[in-house]
């Protein structure tokens, strides 16, 4: 017997979990003003999680996505894009949405339950969040299929987690991206859990990037803690996807700090000394290691970018609690030419709701 093919996954970190370099720093990294934005970006994410957590425990949010521990690579990919590249999000992603100019406001009105807040003012082209899981894959195969119908130099990027990787359309998607070399990245987010069931009793597979091999595309294995590594790697495969060279799967390795969403008890499967742990080499701790290290940063710097994450987060509360609310019939508009009888009797009883006291 003889062996036709062999495959490896390689592994890349950049910036050790304290703050020193684990290999030679790209050129950005070498940038005090650009890893300050990111940096300051990523604490501004962190402090409108909270806030946005905080809202929907005092019922004015619904449920929400956390996305604490992501912020290395969320803002890392945001950085790593171009304007006119195309984001294909699940329902976590802020850290890249606020990167591309989508505002908090527009994400805590769509968390409110006004779909107003998909429609953002800057990144026009991004898709909107994807609840139904693995989907997003395949919009951002279509659209990766149009810009090389077009020959656009643009290239679509879809966000995925770790349960995600076990649907059935991002396999679609994949082999549909490697079959037509098409211009497309997808960022496997491995944060260890899908809701309450471990990556161990998902797959077989030693890594999920691994999973690129099926679709013959190269696939990566990153620090997803490590923005260093994620702003590189990502960059290196959206430039390579735009210059005609195909598809790419990257998996970043993170962790959620967080419930999954507000609706959801993590204490209930988790173990305490895995978050304690986790919480020990999470994104922020380190970026932060870095810049006080190489002299860009203090602890008087700190405390005045708290105070100014929460004046802006506090400022986008308040325009999004005083915006007026949609009449019900919202969600009825634009569905059909002409709507069914079905739906018809639906906005009656939506209408009737609505006009009860304390109804919207």
């Amino acid at each position: 017997m003889q062996t036709v093919a062999e495959f490896k996954i390689q592994y890349r970190q950049i910036l050790k979990p304290d703050g020193e370099a684990a290999e030679p720093l790209p050129e950005f990294a070498r940038d005090r003003a650009e890893v300050l934005r990111m940096y300051r970006l990523m604490t501004l994410v962190r402090a409108f999680d909270a806030k946005a957590v905080n809202l929907q425990r005092t019922g004015q949010l619904g449920t929400f996505a956390s996305c604490l521990g992501h912020e290395a690579t969320h803002v890392g990919v945001g950085a790593a894009m171009h304007p006119g590249d195309v984001l294909a999000p699940v329902y976590r992603e802020y850290g890249t949405q606020l990167w591309r100019g989508v505002t908090m406001t527009e994400i805590l009105m769509y968390w409110g339950g006004d779909e107003r807040g998909n429609d953002f003012a800057v990144p026009r082209h991004d898709f909107a969040w994807c609840v139904p899981i693995a989907t997003q894959t395949l919009h951002a195969a279509g659209a990766a299929m149009a810009f090389k119908v077009r020959n656009e130099p643009r290239c679509a990027l879809a966000y995925i987690g770790d349960g995600g990787t076990s649907e059935g359309a991002f396999y679609e998607a994949l082999n549909l991206a490697g079959a037509r070399a098409l211009p497309v990245v997808f960022l496997v987010v491995n944060n260890g859990w899908a809701i309450s069931v471990p990556v161990s009793a998902q797959t077989a597979a030693s890594t999920l990037a691994q999973k690129s091999v099926a679709a013959g595309i190269p696939g990566v294995q990153i620090d997803g803690n490590d923005v260093f590594a994620v702003r590189q790697v990502v960059g290196e495969a959206v430039e390579a996807a735009r210059r005609g060279a195909g598809p790419c799967l990257i998996e970043a390795l993170t962790y959620r700090l967080s419930d999954h969403t507000t609706a959801d008890d993590a204490t209930r499967y988790r173990a305490d000394a895995e978050v304690k742990l986790a919480w020990s080499v999470e994104p922020l701790l380190r970026l932060r290691a870095y810049v006080e290290k190489a002299g860009w940063w203090s602890a008087a710097a700190e405390q005045e970018l708290l105070r100014d994450c929460a004046r802006r987060v506090d400022a986008a509360v308040s325009e999004y609690l005083g915006t007026a609310k949609q009449p019900t019939d919202a969600m009825f508009d634009r569905l059909f030419a002409s709507i069914p009888k079905h739906l018809q009797e639906q906005r009656l009883v939506a209408r009737k709701y609505a006009s009860k006291p304390g109804g919207h």
